[in-house]
């Protein structure tokens, strides 16, 4: 799971997203320095911790992967603020490498391939629209629970009537500089080993 924090961009605020929201429906908490942030369905979309260097331990500015050293600081936060919600977030890795085993064409869709792609600990079915995509590559996966450079977070969904869970990821949707402008997934070298974390 990844936090994120730019001191330079909008200040000493640690933004921990949880789930995606309509902006225009949100409800806000205050806990001290801490804001925690609802849906209109009491759902938690997410906390935002002001004067977070004051609390907490940041190696980093900009996206952070929350640690159990981070989470323990955090919960001693909320703790102390008597926010009593439970804060025991999924901490393994979102993007990881992946290697496609199998890519057989969409029943219901021209332009997507379903893929079997190995993460290490599991095959995920994923469906996807790259047209570079193919068997025997090593990729970029965004897991379930995978928050996008976009504010994305990735979803267990169905396209066109079959489930994908997850998404192989385009130098431009991670965000890379010099990204190429022509469509495709992102195929890694033979140094990358499938199921580590990929970090950018």
């Amino acid at each position: 799971m990844d936090v994120f924090y730019n001191p330079i961009g909008i200040g000493d605020v640690l933004i921990i997203p949880l789930t995606d929201g309509n902006r225009y429906e949100i409800n806000e908490e205050k806990y001290g320095n801490i804001t925690k942030i609802t849906n209109q369905h009491g759902e938690i979309l997410g906390y935002n911790i002001f004067h977070a260097s004051d609390y907490l331990t940041l190696p980093a500015t900009g996206k952070i992967r929350l640690t159990e050293g981070l989470l323990s600081e955090i919960k001693l936060l909320f703790e102390n603020n008597t926010l009593n919600d439970p804060i025991d977030f999924d901490l393994s890795a979102k993007f990881v490498v992946g290697y496609v085993t199998n890519k057989t064409a969409h029943e219901n869709a021209d332009k997507l391939s379903v893929c079997q792609v190995d993460t290490g600990e599991e095959t995920l079915q994923i469906v996807c629209g790259a047209p570079n995509v193919g068997e025997g590559q090593k990729v970029v996966v965004a897991k379930v629970g995978a928050v996008m450079p976009s504010g994305l977070k990735i979803k267990p969904t169905q396209l066109r009537g079959v489930s994908s869970n997850g998404m192989i990821c385009s130098q431009k949707e991670l965000g890379l500089l010099n990204a190429p402008k022509e469509k495709g997934i992102y195929v890694l070298d033979d140094s990358y080993t499938v199921g580590e974390s990929f970090d950018f």
